[in-house]
């Protein structure tokens, strides 16, 4: 069981340097400048310590000291421009290539979020049913940020310190080698420190990951659904929620951030061990004459290229394992497949639908199968028929109607159009021949107009205010203060759930739909409202086929055809005066909504 576990570290390990690397595509050659440019200007971190040296041995405390130093003047001034100018030109690499880093990272980042964007808006409804909006939102904003993190300072700050340490271990070994073992003896009791912190932390980042997922969730529920809060007065307990959410992701950042402050001790102490054995050996082998004072002073001068390294790898770490947590998210969604998509050779035809829609023994369940939502429904729509669809809630008249434009697919039997299975056709060209006013109204921070023509944004003003005149909004729209020009809150904040209605419904006619789906579109409207609207929907001005959810009866009787459903089944169906006469739900509910004699 736990080579299994490492087993599979690994290859997620891998599997994030694989992706990392594919998503540097266009930028690799620039990036791996970078790291070279990183691996140089450490390298040249030696320069200052080995002129140094030089000096100190040739001008201040060697036998010809000063005799060099009158002879020599211009050697010793060279060594002294040598310094300052390779010190210049190392501070110019090190911003050069800070700024490569940077504009990799951008680049990287700014692809991967139009990438995740483009892969959730093509996602299923099964996929918004398993994924919370919050978690989302924190997979497309605070996890790529920690991906960027990782291309712009993890990587840099691990080459630097290979590079840093390497170059540092090898001129040492040059200089003196017992000298070099002695303070490189430390090295290992540091690493074994590191790796057990980094087995510790990994598993508090997944954990922080998570506590900020849901924290961002309660918000961005509560800010949603504010008007609900308001309603039933809960300011108070969603306060309270968010506190707790909040105080569970402090206390497991507190955590998080505990478990280096519990390692860091160990990793000063052996750090700053180095100077001290600098110290003492160091200065044993200067008596000895082991080692020159110019060396000696180039060793001190780099000590801190061996402990800082050992210092910085703990922030490393605790990095990594932040883009371990983050990346594993990202990655969940960018490799996500939806389930419902384009099958090979679908149809993309331009054209318009005749409108014939026909059920063919479709059943549904959901994919936790413990309801059969529908079962067995079949029934065949005319070209420019109207069905209204009827029945008691939870029947299943949602669920049939999402089933058309293919946001969920049936666990059993067909649906055509124009004697065509669904799965035909393109998505696109399905959902273009659909227009559909849901029962839940979803308006963008947008005008008026905006939000009409969304669905073709070419429409003109003229054909905009045609459009809202047939869905009877012309009148309540004209008389806002900016009118069509009206910015509506988000969602829909500001208006009426009738005035949202008939947004919507003039947004689903403005496609010019061959299908024309409503789902109880005019229950929050007046009676009037809703005559004036049926009589709209019978003089539509071009050729569409109209299914539509009702409550009401009045909404109903001048239909073509009516069906009611029960427990997901097609029990009554005919014309209104067919189903008044017979002793079913359907005359049931005539005589509760319009009386009877």
């Amino acid at each position: 069981m736990r080579t299994d576990n490492k087993d599979k570290k690994a290859n997620n390990k891998n599997k994030r340097m694989r992706w990392l690397y594919d998503n540097l595509k266009g930028s690799r050659a620039l990036y791996l400048v970078a790291i070279l440019g990183t691996v140089l200007y450490n390298v040249m971190q030696l320069t200052v310590p080995y002129f140094s040296g030089e000096i100190v041995d040739r001008f201040l405390t060697g036998e010809d000291a000063a005799q060099n130093l009158k002879l020599h003047r211009d050697v010793f001034f060279t060594l002294i421009l040598l310094m300052v100018g390779l010190t210049i030109l190392r501070t110019v690499i090190v911003y050069f290539d800070c700024m490569t880093y940077e504009h990799v990272s951008q680049k990287v980042l700014y692809n991967v979020r139009n990438y995740l964007y483009d892969r959730i808006q093509r996602q299923d409804m099964t996929f918004y049913r398993t994924y919370r909006t919050g978690d989302l939102m924190t997979r497309v904003t605070g996890d790529l940020d920690a991906i960027r993190h990782m291309l712009a300072w993890v990587v840099r700050a691990i080459v630097e310190s290979f590079s840093l340490y390497l170059a540092a271990a090898v001129y040492f070994l040059i200089i003196n080698v017992k000298m070099a073992l002695t303070l490189l003896a430390v090295s290992p009791l540091l690493f074994m420190i590191i790796v057990l912190f980094k087995k510790s932390v990994g598993p508090m980042h997944e954990r922080l990951r998570e506590k900020l997922a849901d924290m961002n969730t309660i918000a961005q529920e509560n800010i949603s659904g504010n008007r609900v809060v308001k309603a039933f007065a809960r300011e108070h307990y969603e306060i309270a929620r968010f506190d707790k959410s909040n105080t569970d992701y402090k206390e497991t950042n507190k955590k998080t951030a505990m478990v280096w402050i519990h390692f860091f001790p160990y990793v000063e102490t052996f750090a700053n061990l180095m100077p001290l054995l600098m110290l003492l050996v160091g200065g044993l082998f200067l008596m000895s004459g082991e080692l020159s004072m110019g060396e000696y002073v180039a060793i001190s001068g780099l000590i801190w290229a061996i402990s800082n390294p050992m210092r910085l790898m703990g922030n490393i770490m605790n990095e990594f394992q932040r883009f371990a947590a983050a990346c594993d998210k990202v990655i969940e969604i960018y490799e996500s497949e939806p389930q419902i998509k384009d099958k090979e050779g679908a149809v993309n035809d331009p054209e318009r639908f005749s409108g014939k829609l026909e059920f063919r023994d479709v059943s549904f369940s959901y994919a936790d199968g413990s309801k059969e939502v529908l079962k067995n429904v079949s029934f065949t729509i005319e070209p420019g028929q109207t069905i209204a669809i009827m029945g008691e809630t939870g029947c299943g008249k949602s669920t049939l109607i999402q089933l058309i434009p293919r946001f969920f697919t049936p666990t059993g039997g067909s649906i055509l159009i124009d004697d065509v299975p669904i799965t035909d056709y393109s998505l696109k060209t399905l959902r273009k021949n659909i227009g559909l006013a849901s029962q839940e109204v979803l308006l963008y921070s947008d005008t008026i107009e905006g939000n009409i023509a969304y669905g073709d944004s070419r429409l003109t003003r003229e054909e905009v205010m045609q459009f809202a005149g047939l869905s009877a909004a012309s009148r309540f729209i004209e008389a806002l203060p900016d009118g069509y020009d009206t910015v509506v809150g988000e969602r829909g904040v500001g208006l009426s759930g009738g005035q949202k209605q008939r947004i919507s419904l003039a947004r689903a006619l403005a496609v010019r739909p061959s299908i024309l789906i409503l789902d109880d579109t005019t229950s929050a409207v007046d009676s009037e409202t809703e005559n004036e609207i049926r009589k709209s929907l019978s003089e539509l001005p071009f050729f569409c086929t109209k299914l539509i959810i009702a409550q009401r009866v009045s909404t109903a009787r001048t239909a073509d055809r009516i069906i009611v459903l029960k427990d997901g089944r097609i029990t009554e169906a005919g014309t209104h005066e067919e189903l008044t006469i017979r002793n079913g739900y359907y005359s049931e509910l005539v005589k509760l909504q319009m009386g009877t004699e």
